[in-house]
Formats: C-alpha cells, structure tokens, sequence
C-alpha cells in the first residue's frame, strides 16, 4: 500500500525541482549576455545554447506542471482536512475546472498584451520597416540583463507578432496560474469578505505590473494626469522587484484565506 504522504513528497520534489532548474537557467545564461562575448566565433554556439535554454524552460514546466496535478489529485484522494486538502477539493469539479482554464487562458492573453508579448501594430508593417519575412521568427541571443534572454521574436502577420521574454513567460505563467485559483476558488466562496476579494484583485492587477511597469504608469495616468503617470512609470521600473513581492505573495495567501471560509468547523470542506 502506496504512502501518502510520500506520494505528496515526489510531488512537490518535482515543484521545486522544476523551479531550481528555472533559476539556475537564468542565472547561467546571463554569464552569456557581455557583448564582447558575441563573436563571429562564438555566435552560433551561444545560439545552440539559447534553443537548450527554451528546451529545458519547457521541460521545467511541464515537470512543474506533473509535480502540481500529482500532489493536487493525491490530496483529493487523501481527503485531508488541512487548508491545502480544502483548496485541491474545492477545485477538483468540473465547474471549477471550467473557471480556471477560462480565467487562465484570458488572464495570460490580457497579460501578453500589455506586457508586449503580443504585439499589435496596425502602423507598422513588419515587412517594410523591419525587412522581416512573414511568417517568420527567430532567437535573439543577447545582449540585456538577467532574466530578458534569449528573446524569442515571431512575425504571425504584417501587423501581428511574438515578443517572447523568458523572465515575462515565468510570471505570466505563474500569475495567470494563480489568479484562475484565485477564481475557481472564490466561486465556491459564497461567504467571502470585501477585504478578501480586494486582496485577489490587488494582487491581480499587481501582478499585471510586474512585467509591464509602463502599464502601470499609463494605468495610473488615468487617476492622476499623465506627467505625473510618466514620472510614476519610470519609478515603478525601479520598483519591479517590489511588484514581484507584492503581487505574488498576496495570490499564493488569499486562496488559504478563501479555504477557511470553505472549511466546516469539524475541518472537512463544505465543497462536496
């Protein structure tokens, strides 16, 4: 007979395996990004070493995404009446499964268009301005800071294309994912507070930000006048860590500040 708990471990092993990796990977393709590395010599290898770069980033993924779906379906079966165990068995019916993937999906295509990672130029051809083949695409492998590299550039239409930054496709993948949480576990919370469901939205929007500092200035523009947005703007650029402490935090928190609303008092979960 299987172990449960163990079943759990290799579970979150494989979490925090594919998240290791993904940060070794940055942190070892940034040595790559001097200039006066990219020689004609060097050129071609540091292109072979920005495809194993997108390689392994989508094998971390997928290894993350085993390791999430094996330790949410073993506390389903396990049943458990902690807060995690209450969150998994909110989310596992087909409703709420439903509500994720429509709020993951429209969240991150929201994401990728204010973050530049869908780019829409009806102004601008791409062939005529930018002697670019459509459809077309390829790597650039430097040069800019941590995280920023290799840069994935795709041309779909004259007016329509792909600017793929690794440190962007991270926190669009991991926001996104937590804010359809956020949602299919706030559907089954008929109880939530005001202050629970702000807390969720802050962290959304925050979230936005992280990768889009200017959206945050063209979002405050509205509120305050656009001199002051600009001005806001480029101290929010240097603030972007901030963003990334605020937005993520808040969104892993409230999906355990939503489950104790879904726990009976004996600790089972009121979501059958």
């Amino acid at each position: 007979m299987s172990n449960p708990s163990k079943s759990n471990n290799k579970g979150k092993r494989l979490i925090i395996l594919g998240f290791t990796t993904i940060a070794i990977l940055f942190l070892m393709y940034g040595r790559y990004q001097d200039p006066e590395l990219l020689t004609p010599s060097a050129i071609e290898s540091i292109q072979r070493i920005a495809y194993w770069f997108y390689i392994i980033l989508v094998v971390s993924f997928g290894g993350i995404a085993f390791g999430m779906y094996r330790y949410h379906k073993e506390k389903v079966e396990n049943k458990g009446r902690d807060l995690s165990s209450i969150i998994a068995l909110t989310t596992w019916n087909s409703k709420s499964r439903k509500i994720f993937a429509a709020t993951f999906i429209g969240y991150g295509v929201f994401f990728s268009l204010v973050s530049g990672t869908l780019v829409y130029q009806p102004e601008v051809s791409f062939s005529y301005h930018y002697g670019a083949t459509i459809p077309s695409g390829f790597i650039a492998p430097c040069c800019d800071g941590p995280g920023y590299m290799p840069k994935i550039i795709i041309y779909l239409t004259e007016h329509v294309g792909l600017q793929i930054i690794p440190i962007n496709l991270v926190l669009q993948i991991i926001v996104s994912y937590l804010v359809g949480l956020n949602a299919a576990i706030a559907v089954n919370a008929y109880t939530i507070s005001k202050k629970g469901r702000g807390a969720s939205t802050v962290g959304a929007i925050t979230g936005l930000f992280i990768a889009c500092p200017t959206c945050a200035g063209s979002f405050l523009s509205i509120f305050i006048g656009t001199a002051s947005g600009i001005a806001l703007s480029i101290a929010l650029t240097q603030l972007q860590t901030l963003f990334i402490a605020i937005s993520i935090p808040i969104l892993l928190v409230t999906p355990y500040i939503l489950a104790r609303k879904l726990r009976n008092a004996d600790g089972s979960c009121k979501v059958s």
